[in-house]
C-alpha cells in the first residue's frame, strides 16, 4: 500500500479532520467582499490550504515533529450547526443533478468498452465526482456533539474600518446570543482563541484611519491577537486572474472573470500572510498547548492503574442505568469529553499515537456507560488512526466494523453515521486492493434512500470492475441496479449514463435478457427527454427479441413505433433486424445468352444446362470467335469480370426474409437499392457513380428519378408475416440503358414508419448463372456489378397443354410456343430435349392435326420406312427448317408429342437456340432454357411371355397379362401390335369371353392368349414383304367395332417406340427370338390433369426385346409318317423322312448332319464327337436326351421274334439302320430354312426312336459391325430328340 497520507482516504481525512476556525464579520465587511463577486469566507478559503507550512510541533512528548501539510476551515458562526436531513439531501441532490448534467452533456455517442477501461489507470476509470459526493455526504454530518474535531478551534472577528466604533464592534461581535447553540448548550467550550481582524477597503481611501484603528485595538485586545487585512487595491475592477482560485465559488449569474476583480498581487499577498501567521503562530500553538494541557489532566484522573480501578468502581454502578441511544449527556468540561478533545487535537495535528491512547482511553468509558453513538465514534477513529499509522489492518478493520454495526443498531438516528463509516471503511479497503470486500461494504451502505444507493451502488460495480481478476458480470448488474435507483429519484441521465456503462459488458454476449432490458429503458429513457434518434437507435437492438415472450414483443414493438412517430419523420436504419434478412438465401438471377422461360428454369443448376447445351453451342474450333470473345475484345480489363446484363431484361433477385417475433409485422416498399452510372464514368472513376433515389408509381414500380430520367425500373412488394414466418420474396431491377449497374442492397418499410436497410456482402451471393469464363480470383464486389449491353431479342417460349400430373402411357398432341417482341428477328433455331421417352419434337404438317384421329392407319397407302423425324440429327437435337425465323413481334408455335413412359417424379429440361439477326448485336447467340416438372402415377402392368409350338417351326405362343393398378382409373383395352414386318399376331380366344366390359377397372387384372408367327424368309428377301399381307395388329375391343387401328410404325408412336428399344436394352446372351409389343389403351373421360378435361385419353405401353433364349441358333423338325405296316416275310422295309432345318440367326450357319445305325456306336460316337468339338458338355444340346439301348422299346410278335433272336441279337444287329446318306453337309443363310431327305431301314416291326443322329453347327464369320460385341458361342453340338416311329407287320 502507498503512503496512507496519499492515498484518496488519507487525502480527505487531511481536508475534513482539520482545524475549525469560526468567523464573526460585520456587514460592511461582506459588502466590501461582494465587489469581488465573493464573501468573506469565500475570499479567504482558498488560502487556507498549506503544504509547505514547515511548523514544528510538540504535543505531548518531549521530542518536537514538523508540519508540512495543514489546513483550516472556515466556518460563518451561523453555519457551525448540526444540518437538518431534508435540507442536506437535498444539498445532495442538488450535487449529483449538476454532475449528473455536466457528464451528460460530455457524454461520447458510443460507451467505452471494457477492454478499453481494464487497460487505464485507475484515475480514469472512475468517475471523479465520487471523491467530491463522498466529501459532500460526510460533510452533513458536521457539527456533531460527539466528536470534537468539528468543534471550533478559534474564533476570527472580523470589523471593517468603515464601522463605527470598531472596538465596540468586535465586543459585540461575540455576544453569546449569535455564537452558535453548541458553545451556549456546554457540549462546545466557548474558551476559545480569538483573533481580531481589521479589514480595510482601498477603495474608501487611504489606510491612515485604518493603521489608527489596529493600534487601538492592539492596545486593547493585545499585541500579537490583532491584524489589519488591506482588500480592492484596483482602482478599475479589471483584475483577471489567470489561475482563478475562486472558480469554485462561480455564481450562474456571475462570470468567472468577475471572482476577484479587484484584487490585486498585493492582496494576494495580503491574505496569504493574514493565514499563514494565524495558522503557524496562532492555532497551533494553541491547540500543542491545549494538547499538553489536556495530557496532563488525563494523566492525573485516569492514567494508571490506581485511577483505572477507582474509574472502573466508579461506572459499576452505572451498569443498570437504561439503554439510551445517545446514552448521558456530557458537557465539554467532563472528563470523558476532555479526553476526546485530547484525541481529536492530536489527530489533527498528526499526533496519531496519542490519539490512539486516548481514544482506546474513552473507548471503554462510553461502551460502560452505554454511550453508544459516542462509542461507534472512538471506534470509527481507532481504525482510521490505525489506517493512518499503517499498522494493524486486522485491528483497523475490526474498529470500522464494530463502528459500523453500533452505528446500524441506533437506527435511523445512526444511519447517517454508519453511511460516512462505511464510505472511510470502503476506501480504506480500496487503498488495500481490497475491491471485492470494499464492493461489499458499498452495497451494505445502500439504506433506504434510493439516491444515497444509485451512487453506493455505482461505486461497488467499478470495485468489481478493478477487482483481480475483474468480475464483469457484478460490474454490469450493479451498474444496472444503480441506474434502477437512479430512475426511481428522477435522475434519469445518471440512469442513461450507468446503463450506457452496462452495454459494454452484455454487448456480443449471451445474456440476451438483462441486455434487452437495457437497451428498452434507455431508449425509453432517451424518449423521455426528447433526444428521439438516439432512442430509436437503443430501441433497434431490443426490435429482433425472439427469445423474449409475445408480450414484451408487443410492448417493445408499440414503444418503438411511438417514439418513432414522435421523431415526426421517417426513420432510416441500416440493417434494420425486423424482418431478419437471410444474406445466406439471396440468389441473383439474370440472363446474359442465357434466357429463362420460368422462375423453375432459372432454378436448375449450371451444370445440367452446360451438358445439356454442349452440342448446341458453337465451340471454339467450329467458330472464328464467339460473344465471349468478342467482350474480352471490347471491354476494358477492369470490367471483364463483370456479369452481363441486357438493356430492358429484369434482374432478379430473391431474398429471404423472417419474422423473429412471435406477432404479426407489416412490411411494406420492399425493393432493391441500385447504382447506374455510364460506361465513361465507369471507366474513368468509379467514385463518380450516380446513386438512382427510388420513388413510388401508380403500377407498384419505382423507377430513378435524376439526371438520368426513367434509367432503371424496379419493382416494390408489400407482404406481411405472421409470427415466425419466413417468406422468399423475388424483387426486379430492369436497366433502361447501358452502363455499369450495381446492385447495392434492398430496403423496406416497417409499419409504414421506419425504412430499413441491408446492403447486401458480395461474397455471400449465390448467383444461379454460373460463369465459366471467371478466373479463379476477383473482387467479390464485381458479383453484384453488371455491364448493361444494348437491348437484344429475346425469345419467350410456353408448351401448352402439357399435364401436370398424369398416368403411365398417356400419349398428347402438345404445342410449343415462342414470341419474339423484338424489332430484330431471331433465326438458326436449334432444339434439344433431355428426355425423349417423354417428349418428341414433331414436324411442321402436324402443326393442326386432330388427336388421336391422327395417329390412325391409312387405308390404301402405302407405309414407307422412314417413319423417323427428317429434321432430327446427331445427339438429338432438333434442328428447325432453316426457312423459319421469329420475326417481330411474332409468334412460332411448333408441334411436340408428349409420352409418359415410366412412372415417378420426372424433370423435363429443353434448350433452344437462336441466333440473332443483328449483325452488330454484342452476342451473336442466346439459349432460352424451359423446365417442367410433372408427376407419373402407375397406370397398367403389362407383360409378356413368348412360348413355342412344339409341332411347328417360327410359331410361338404370347401370353399377355395386364393389370391395373390405379385406384379409380377404367381403361379400355384397344389394340396390342408387334413392331417389324416379319411377325404376325392373332388372337386365341375372343377379348369378349375374357372382359366382356371391355374395360379394365381399378385393380383388375387381364390375361390373353395370342398366336405369334415368323414370317420372315431371308435377309434379302424381308424387306420385300409387302405389309398388307402381315396381320401385325390385333383388335382388343369388340371385333364388330368401326374405330380405327393406330399406326405403331409411324410417328409419334415409332419414334417413342425408338426411344424404348434403346433405354430398356437388349440382351445379347444366346440366340433369340426378339419381338416388340404395343399395347395401346384409352381412358374415356380424362380427370388427371389434362388441358382438356373429360376427353379421351389415348396410352401407349411399349414393350421391347421380349424374347425365347436358345443357346442353339438352328432349330429343327422330322417329318415323316408315325405308323406303318408292312410284310417283313417279303422284304425289308424303307421310310422316306424329311428333316426341316430354321436358322434363327443374322449370321450363316454351316450345319453337319451325322447318323449312327447301331445305338451303342451311337452313344460313342456322339461322345467321341462332342470330344472333338471342344465343347463342355453343358453346350451338347439338343431337342432331347439320346435313349440308351435298353431302353428302346420293341414290340414284335412271338413267331417273329423267335425267328429273328436266332439269327441276330442287339450286339449284333441294329433293327434299322440309316439307309440315306450317313453325313449331310450346308450352308444356311440368315433367317432361312433348308430341307433334307432322310430314309431308314426297318428289319423288324416294333416301335422305334430315331433319334440316332446329331447336328454339328458352326457360324462363318461375317462383317457385321451390329454384331460386334455379341457374347455367344461361334459352334456347337445338337442331338437329336425322340421321333417314334411304329413299324407293324401286315397281315
Amino acid at each position: 500500500m502507498a503512503v496512507p497520507a496519499n492515498t484518496p482516504l488519507g487525502k480527505m481525512l487531511l481536508d475534513e479532520i482539520t482545524p475549525v476556525v469560526m468567523v464573526l464579520c460585520t456587514p460592511l465587511v461582506e459588502e466590501s467582499c461582494l465587489k469581488n463577486g465573493l464573501s468573506f469566507i469565500q475570499m479567504l478559503s482558498p488560502f487556507c490550504d498549506f503544504t509547505n507550512i514547515d511548523v514544528p510541533v510538540r504535543t505531548a512528548s518531549d521530542q518536537p515533529y514538523r508540519l508540512q501539510k495543514f489546513k483550516l476551515r472556515l466556518f460563518c458562526a451561523s453555519d457551525i450547526r448540526q444540518s437538518n436531513l431534508d435540507v442536506a439531501k437535498e444539498r445532495l441532490k442538488q450535487v449529483i443533478t449538476q454532475v449528473g448534467d455536466k457528464d451528460f452533456s460530455e457524454m461520447d455517442l458510443d460507451p467505452s468498452q471494457v477492454s478499453d477501461l481494464l487497460s487505464s489507470p485507475e484515475s480514469e476509470i472512475l468517475p471523479p465526482w465520487f471523491q467530491f459526493f463522498n466529501k459532500q455526504l460526510v460533510r452533513t454530518l458536521s457539527f456533531s456533539d460527539h466528536e470534537a474535531f468539528d468543534h471550533p478551534v478559534a474564533c476570527l472577528l472580523v470589523v471593517s474600518s468603515k464601522d463605527d466604533e470598531p472596538i465596540k464592534r468586535f465586543i459585540d461581535l461575540f455576544n453569546t446570543e449569535k455564537l452558535p447553540s453548541l458553545l451556549n448548550d456546554g457540549a462546545m467550550d466557548p474558551k476559545i482563541l480569538k483573533h481580531y481582524l481589521l479589514v480595510h477597503d482601498n477603495q474608501d481611501g487611504a489606510s491612515e484611519k485604518a493603521t489608527k484603528l489596529l493600534t487601538d485595538m492592539r492596545s486593547t485586545f493585545g499585541q500579537n491577537d490583532c491584524q489589519l487585512l488591506c482588500i480592492n487595491s484596483s482602482e478599475d475592477g479589471k483584475i483577471n486572474h489567470q489561475d482563478n482560485p475562486w472558480a469554485p465559488f462561480k455564481s450562474d449569474g456571475l462570470p468567472i472573470e468577475h471572482l476577484g476583480c479587484f484584487l490585486t498581487f498585493d492582496d494576494f499577498n495580503g491574505i496569504k500572510d493574514l493565514l499563514q501567521e494565524l495558522s503557524s503562530k496562532h492555532i497551533i500553538p494553541y491547540m500543542e498547548q491545549k494538547i499538553r494541557v489536556l495530557n496532563q489532566q488525563v494523566s492525573a484522573t485516569r492514567k494508571g492503574f490506581r485511577n483505572q480501578i477507582k474509574n472502573l468502581w466508579w461506572r459499576k454502578g452505572k451498569e443498570e442505568t437504561s439503554d439510551t441511544p445517545n446514552g448521558p449527556v456530557y458537557t465539554f468540561n467532563s472528563v470523558e469529553s476532555q479526553i476526546r478533545i485530547l484525541g481529536d487535537y492530536a489527530f489533527m495535528l498528526r499526533d496519531y499515537e496519542l490519539a490512539l491512547s486516548n481514544y482506546r482511553l474513552i473507548s471503554t468509558d462510553y461502551k460502560l456507560d452505554k454511550a453508544w453513538k459516542r462509542y461507534a465514534g472512538v471506534q470509527e477513529m481507532m481504525g482510521l488512526t490505525y489506517f493512518m499509522l499503517d499498522q494493524s489492518r486486522k485491528e483497523a478493520e475490526y474498529c470500522m466494523e464494530n463502528a459500523f454495526n453500533t452505528y446500524l443498531k441506533l437506527g435511523p438516528s445512526g444511519q447517517q453515521n454508519a453511511t460516512r463509516c462505511g464510505l472511510w471503511w470502503a476506501e480504506m479497503l480500496k487503498a488495500r486492493a481490497q475491491m471485492k470486500e470494499a464492493a461489499t461494504i458499498y452495497f451494505r451502505i445502500c439504506g433506504e434512500d434510493p439516491l444515497h444507493s444509485a451512487v453506493m451502488l455505482e461505486q461497488a460495480s467499478f470495485c468489481y470492475l478493478l477487482s483481480k481478476p475483474s468480475m464483469l458480470h457484478k460490474y454490469g448488474f450493479h451498474l444496472v441496479l444503480s441506474g434502477d435507483h437512479y430512475k426511481k429519484c428522477d435522475q434519469i441521465k445518471h440512469a442513461i449514463r450507468t446503463y450506457r456503462s452496462a452495454i459494454s459488458v452484455y454487448k456480443g454476449t449471451t445474456w440476451s435478457l438483462i441486455k434487452d432490458h437495457v437497451y428498452f429503458h434507455i431508449g425509453q429513457w432517451y424518449a423521455f427527454l426528447g433526444m428521439y434518434d438516439v432512442a430509436v437507435t437503443h430501441m433497434l437492438e431490443v426490435l429482433a427479441s425472439s427469445h423474449q415472450s409475445k408480450k414484451t414483443q408487443e410492448l417493445f414493438l408499440r414503444d418503438f413505433l411511438q417514439i418513432v412517430q414522435k421523431t415526426g419523420k421517417t426513420f432510416e436504419v441500416l440493417k434494420l433486424q425486423l424482418p431478419v434478412v437471410n444474406i445466406s438465401s439471396l440468389k441473383v438471377i439474370f440472363e446474359d445468352h442465357r434466357t429463362y422461360a420460368s422462375a423453375a428454369a432459372a432454378s436448375v443448376r449450371e451444370s445440367v444446362w452446360h451438358s445439356l447445351e454442349e452440342d448446341m453451342i458453337p465451340s471454339f474450333s467450329t467458330a472464328r470467335f464467339n460473344w465471349l470473345e468478342l467482350q474480352s475484345k471490347l471491354m476494358p480489363k477492369r470490367n471483364k469480370e463483370l456479369n452481363i446484363c441486357v438493356a430492358g431484361e429484369a434482374i432478379k433477385v430473391d431474398i429471404e426474409f423472417k419474422n423473429p417475433l412471435q406477432i404479426p409485422i407489416s412490411i411494406s416498399s420492399v425493393s432493391l437499392i441500385c447504382e447506374l452510372s455510364a460506361n465513361s464514368e465507369e471507366m474513368n472513376s468509379d467514385a463518380n457513380s450516380s446513386n438512382i433515389e427510388l420513388q413510388s408509381d401508380e403500377n407498384v414500380t419505382s423507377t430513378s428519378t435524376g439526371n438520368i430520367n426513367s434509367s432503371l425500373i424496379l419493382s416494390e412488394v408489400d407482404f406481411s408475416l405472421e409470427g415466425g414466418e419466413t417468406t422468399l420474396v423475388q424483387l426486379t431491377v430492369t436497366p433502361r440503358v447501358e452502363g455499369i449497374l450495381k446492385i447495392v442492397g434492398v430496403k423496406w418499410k416497417l409499419s409504414s414508419s421506419v425504412v430499413g436497410f441491408h446492403n447486401f456482402e458480395s461474397n455471400s451471393v449465390n448467383k444461379r448463372v454460373a460463369k465459366g469464363r471467371r478466373k479463379a480470383k476477383h473482387s467479390p464486389c464485381d458479383d453484384l456489378k453488371f455491364i448493361v449491353i444494348k437491348s437484344l431479342p429475346k425469345l419467350e417460349g410456353s408448351i401448352h397443354s402439357l399435364p401436370e400430373k398424369t398416368y403411365v402411357g398417356d400419349l398428347r398432341h402438345i404445342m410449343l410456343e415462342l414470341s419474339n417482341q423484338s424489332k430484330f428477328p431471331v433465326k438458326n433455331l436449334k432444339m434439344k430435349i433431355s428426355n425423349p421417352r417423354f417428349l418428341n419434337a414433331g414436324n411442321q404438317r402436324e402443326l393442326n392435326v386432330e388427336f388421336p384421329a391422327c395417329l390412325e392407319k391409312k387405308v390404301n397407302v402405302e407405309q414407307s420406312g422412314g417413319h423417323a423425324n427428317v429434321n432430327k440429327m446427331l445427339q438429338n437435337v432438333f434442328h428447325f427448317p432453316e426457312d423459319i425465323s421469329v420475326q417481330e413481334e411474332t409468334s412460332l408455335s411448333w408441334p411436340l408429342w408428349f409420352h409418359a413412359a415410366v412412372p415417378g417424379n420426372i424433370s423435363l429440361y429443353i434448350t433452344i437456340y437462336y441466333e440473332i439477326g443483328d449483325a452488330s448485336s454484342f452476342m451473336k447467340y442466346r439459349t432460352l432454357r424451359m423446365h417442367y416438372n410433372l408427376q407419373v402415377l402407375p397406370s397398367l402392368d403389362v407383360s409378356f411371355e413368348l412360348s413355342p409350338c412344339s409341332s411347328r417351326l417360327k410359331e410361338f405362343l404370347l401370353h399377355m397379362d395386364v393389370v391395373n393398378k390405379t385406384i379409380s382409373e377404367c381403361f379400355q383395352v384397344h389394340q396390342l401390335s408387334s413392331v417389324g414386318k416379319q411377325w404376325e399376331i392373332s388372337l386365341l380366344q375372343p377379348v369378349d369371353s375374357v372382359l366382356p366390359s371391355q374395360c379394365l377397372l381399378a385393380g383388375q387384372a387381364l390375361s390373353c392368349f395370342f398366336m405369334l408367327k415368323d414370317r420372315r424368309r431371308s435377309s434379302i428377301s424381308e424387306e420385300s414383304i409387302p405389309s398388307h399381307s402381315l396381320q401385325s395388329d390385333v383388335r382388343l375391343g369388340p371385333q364388330d367395332s368401326s374405330e380405327a387401328l393406330f399406326d405403331v410404325s409411324s410417328s409419334p408412336l415409332a419414334d417413342f417406340h425408338d426411344c424404348e428399344r434403346s433405354y430398356q436394352g437388349m440382351s445379347h446372351q444366346g440366340y433369340e427370338y426378339k419381338v416388340d409389343f404395343v399395347l395401346i389403351t384409352k381412358l374415356p373421360k380424362g380427370n388427371v390433369d389434362s388441358g382438356a378435361p373429360n376427353t379421351p385419353l389415348v396410352f401407349s405401353h411399349h414393350a421391347c426385346h421380349c424374347s425365347l433364349s436358345s443357346t442353339s441358333p438352328i432349330s429343327w423338325l422330322i417329318d415323316g409318317p408315325r405308323t406303318i405296316q408292312h410284310n417283313f416275310l417279303a422284304s425289308l422295309c424303307e421310310v422316306n423322312l424329311k428333316m426341316t432345318i430354321n436358322n434363327s440367326s443374322n449370321a450363316v450357319v454351316s450345319i453337319h448332319i451325322n447318323t449312327f445305325d447301331c445305338p451303342n456306336s451311337n452313344s460313342q460316337s456322339i461322345d467321341a464327337t462332342a470330344s472333338q468339338s471342344g465343347l463342355p458338355l453343358e453346350n451338347q444340346t439338343g431337342w432331347s436326351n439320346i435313349p440308351v439301348v435298353n431302353d428302346m422299346k420293341i414290340i414284335t410278335t412271338d413267331a417273329l421274334t423267335t425267328r429273328l433272336a436266332k439269327s441276330m441279337s442287339p450286339e449284333i444287329l441294329s433293327p434299322f439302320i440309316w439307309s440315306g446318306s450317313s453325313s449331310t453337309k450346308l450352308l444356311l443363310q440368315p433367317w432361312s430354312t433348308a430341307e433334307i431327305p432322310l430314309q431308314i431301314c426297318v428289319f423288324a416291326p416294333g416301335i422305334y426312336d430315331l433319334s440316332n443322329y446329331v447336328l454339328n453347327w458352326n457360324l462363318v464369320p461375317i462383317s457385321d459391325e451390329g454384331n460386334q460385341g455379341e457374347a455367344r458361342e461361334s459352334s456347337g453340338v445338337c442331338r437329336g430328340y425322340p421321333y417314334y416311329l411304329t413299324v407293324l407287320q401286315s397281315s
